[in-house]
């Protein structure tokens, strides 16, 4: 590829992802990001964290990177981000605040510092949910067992940190933000630095302040009624709990609320980047790993579907090339890793040739034609799904399937395993919600062949066996909703 011949300032890369932010989130940032590009039609790979964060890291979609529902781990046979810049001499720091971004699934590659909110102390024994998990005997049983593992006083200090403390506030954004605070005002400044961060906010439960939510909420709804909404997605989607439309009104209000406050915490590392006089020479990135859907499609959290309420994602970029304006490319999460080279100036040939991003640098001679997205196993599965709710009804069996989907400027085409096709004129339809495939089937084949053009224009990872996470893990993940 041509690197565009622009040089910058710019040494830093701080890359923020707000987890599960879809992208009328963007409204909310518009405000403390008002000097960056905003990316009006940026799409992610996938709809859920574990493979979008890895497309992120990667540039690759899931079909060649690998990591998704039948095989839960990034693997250390492709280059990742932070590769590149660790060889290139930069400091490598993430801080995660979700458990599937963590070293148990393979996010830890090439990171100097690896930090998880959810742990007081850094340790491979996480224990803040086994007192939430077990009850009596059991609770009390397994936490002794789990106390010795690795060291004991860790242990127990996350062990009480994850019970009684963690989320007295928030899902760990102000933590987050203190420890960056610390980070710069002590690291070694000499070095250029790559930041990654993943904010939990806005994911489900959505339990924002009452100071944030009052702001939010319908007329005549009360903090505590709206907290008193069911928020269990998968015992809506199963059909044993009924949702009126008046609650998922609530629900997106709460949603946007949570929205409110991150971006409160992502101006606040915007004022710490200047006291640390690192502003002017960082190159910002604020996106999304995913949307969400709250009950649009008949459908809660972020599974089971390509729809753009789980795709579209906001994507805004400020520092080097990128200044205030709007632009209205397709562009996708994947263009991410070449885009940030290109705006160093950082060579990585190996990389470069690995990646199926395309850059959106200003000057790049390339813009993309469509946007992909894989769904390659649901997740959870119909019998973790089965084991949470019951005896599944068929219109919730219609989601064990795969699906992957095709977006031009003006058609989205999505394909199922089972055989499905739905084609959506989004440009007169952006809520999706009128399937034309059967009126427009001459524009549903050409995107048909067109997605299997795609498929067969590379080679697709094989990893057959899943990954086993141990007993902690599990028990974080079904606390944020992922049943295993």
């Amino acid at each position: 590829m041509d690197q565009p011949g622009q040089l910058s300032d710019v040494r830093n890369v701080v890359l923020i992802v707000m987890d599960t932010a879809r992208e009328n989130a963007s409204q909310q940032l518009d405000c403390i990001l008002e000097d960056a590009t905003r990316f009006n039609r940026a799409f992610s790979a996938s709809p859920w964290t574990l493979p979008s964060h890895a497309s992120i890291f990667t540039g690759l979609y899931p079909s060649k990177h690998g990591a998704h529902a039948d095989h839960k781990q990034l693997e250390p046979d492709v280059s990742v981000l932070a590769e590149v810049f660790r060889d290139a001499g930069y400091e490598t720091v993430a801080v995660s605040n979700n458990t599937w971004i963590s070293e148990e699934f393979g996010f830890n590659q090439c990171f100097e510092t690896f930090y998880k909110t959810w742990q007081y102390v850094q340790s491979d024994t996480d224990l803040g949910r086994i007192a939430r998990q077990e009850e009596g005997l059991d609770k009390i049983t397994r936490a002794a067992k789990a106390l010795f593992e690795g060291n004991p006083v860790s242990n127990l200090a996350n062990a009480i940190y994850g019970q009684f403390f963690r989320k007295t506030d928030d899902d760990g954004a102000a933590r987050t933000n203190e420890w960056i605070n610390d980070w710069l005002d002590t690291r070694d400044d000499s070095r250029p630095f790559f930041l990654f961060v993943n904010y939990l906010e806005p994911h489900l439960e959505y339990r924002p302040s009452k100071e944030h939510a009052i702001d939010h909420l319908p007329g005549g709804v009360t903090y505590e009624e709206a907290m008193e909404v069911s928020q269990d997605a998968w015992e809506y989607i199963a059909g044993t709990n009924e949702m009126a439309d008046e609650d998922f009104e609530i629900l997106r209000a709460l949603y946007r609320a949570e929205i409110s406050y991150l971006s409160e915490r992502i101006q606040e590392v915007v004022a710490i980047l200047k006291a640390a006089g690192e502003w002017e020479e960082t190159l910002f990135v604020v996106t999304s790993d995913h949307g969400e859907n709250i009950g649009e499609h008949g459908l809660m959290d972020h599974q089971y579907a390509l729809y753009d309420t789980l795709l579209h994602v906001p994507l805004f970029v400020h520092g080097g090339p990128f200044e205030d304006k709007s632009v209205d490319d397709l562009v996708q999460l994947i263009d991410l890793p070449p885009t940030i080279l290109d705006v160093l100036d950082i060579d990585a040939p190996a990389a470069r040739e690995q990646f199926q991003g395309i850059s959106f640098h200003p000057d790049a001679p390339e813009t993309r034609e469509y946007a992909i997205a894989e769904y390659l196993a649901p997740q959870p599965s119909m019998d973790a799904l089965k084991k949470r709710v019951g005896e599944l009804p068929d219109s919730v069996r219609q989601y064990d399937r795969s699906l992957r989907a095709i977006r031009t400027a003006k058609y989205k085409y999505i394909r199922g395993s089972d055989g499905s096709r739905e084609l959506y004129d989004i440009r007169n339809d952006p809520g999706e919600t009128q399937d034309i495939a059967d009126t427009h089937g001459d524009v549903g084949d050409e995107l048909d062949a067109q997605l299997d053009e795609w498929l067969d224009s590379f080679e697709h990872a094989d990893y057959s066996d899943d990954v086993s996470m141990d007993e902690q893990t599990k028990a974080r993940l079904e606390d944020l909703g992922y049943l295993q």
